[in-house]
C-alpha cells in the first residue's frame, strides 16, 4: 500500500494489522495516535479508497522519479549504492519507453529523524542511461551526506529528474575535453551504455523484468517498494 513502508508496516503489525481490510477497520483516532494525525488520516482514507486527487489524463509528465524507503539503514555506501542502481534502473526505463531524457538529476536524502535533504545538478545535454543516473545520484549523495556528516542513518532514497525531452538521435561527438564530458550520450562511453540500455529493455519487454538486470542491482541486498506503489513519475520531489 502506498505510503507505509518497512517502518509504518511494523508499526501496524505491532497492532495486529496485517492487511487493508484490518486497516479500515481501525478507529481513525487510534491510527493517529499511533502514527500521526496527517499519515493515519491519509492511510485510514486510502484504505476505504477515498482519495480526492484529480485524475488528469492529459497531464505532460515534467519529471520521472522513483523513492526506496529503507527504514533505518547505515549511511554507507553498500547500502546506498545498491538501492540508487535500483531506482536509476526504474526511472531510466521509464524514460526510454517514451523517449524521454532529462537535463537536471535530484536525490533526496531523508535520515533516520525524518529530517530531510536534497542535492541537485543540471547537465549540459539531457540523459537517459541507466549507468550514467546511478553515477551522478551516488555523487549528490555522498554530497549531502558529507555536508551532515552528524548523520549516520538514512531512511529513504529518492531520484527525480526533470526538465525532460524527446530523446534524439544520438550522434558521435568529438571530444572536447569538457567537465563531465563523459556524461554526454553522444560520446563513445554515452553511445555504449544507450546500446546496453537498449538490449535490456528490449530483453525486458520480451521475457519480463527479471529476466535481465544491471549486476549492482541484482547482486544488492537493498530492495526498494515495488514501483506500482511509488508513481513518482509525474511528481517533483
Amino acid at each position: 500500500m502506498w505510503g507505509v513502508g518497512p517502518v509504518t508496516r511494523a508499526r501496524l503489525a505491532a497492532i495486529g494489522v496485517q492487511t487493508i481490510g484490518q486497516l479500515a477497520r481501525m478507529p481513525g483516532r487510534s491510527l493517529e495516535r499511533l502514527l500521526g494525525h496527517a499519515a493515519g488520516e491519509k492511510l485510514s482514507a486510502l484504505a476505504w479508497n477515498r482519495d480526492p486527487r484529480e485524475i488528469r489524463t492529459q497531464h505532460r509528465a515534467r519529471s520521472a522519479g522513483a523513492q526506496s524507503a529503507l527504514g533505518r539503514k547505515p549511511a554507507v555506501e553498500r547500502v546506498f549504492r545498491p538501492a540508487l542502481a535500483h531506482l536509476a534502473d526504474r526511472i531510466g526505463t521509464r524514460l526510454r519507453a517514451k523517449s524521454l531524457a532529462g537535463r537536471t538529476v535530484t536525490v533526496r536524502v531523508r535520515f533516520a529523524d525524518l529530517r530531510a535533504v536534497t542535492r541537485s545538478v543540471t547537465l549540459d545535454a539531457p540523459i537517459a542511461a541507466t549507468a550514467s543516473l546511478a553515477e551522478i545520484a551516488e555523487e549528490l549523495v555522498r554530497a549531502a551526506l558529507a555536508d551532515h556528516p552528524e548523520e549516520r542513518h538514512i531512511s529513504l532514497l529518492a531520484i527525480s529528474v526533470s526538465h525532460l525531452a524527446k530523446h534524439a538521435v544520438l550522434q558521435l561527438e568529438l571530444s572536447l575535453g569538457l567537465k563531465h564530458e563523459e556524461r554526454r550520450p553522444g560520446t563513445r562511453r554515452g553511445l555504449a551504455r544507450h546500446a546496453a540500455d537498449r538490449a535490456v529493455d528490449r530483453i525486458r519487454d520480451r521475457f519480463g523484468w527479471a529476466a535481465i538486470g544491471y549486476g549492482l542491482v541484482a547482486l544488492g541486498v537493498v530492495r526498494s517498494v515495488p514501483d506500482a506503489f511509488r508513481e513518482l513519475a509525474e511528481k517533483e520531489l
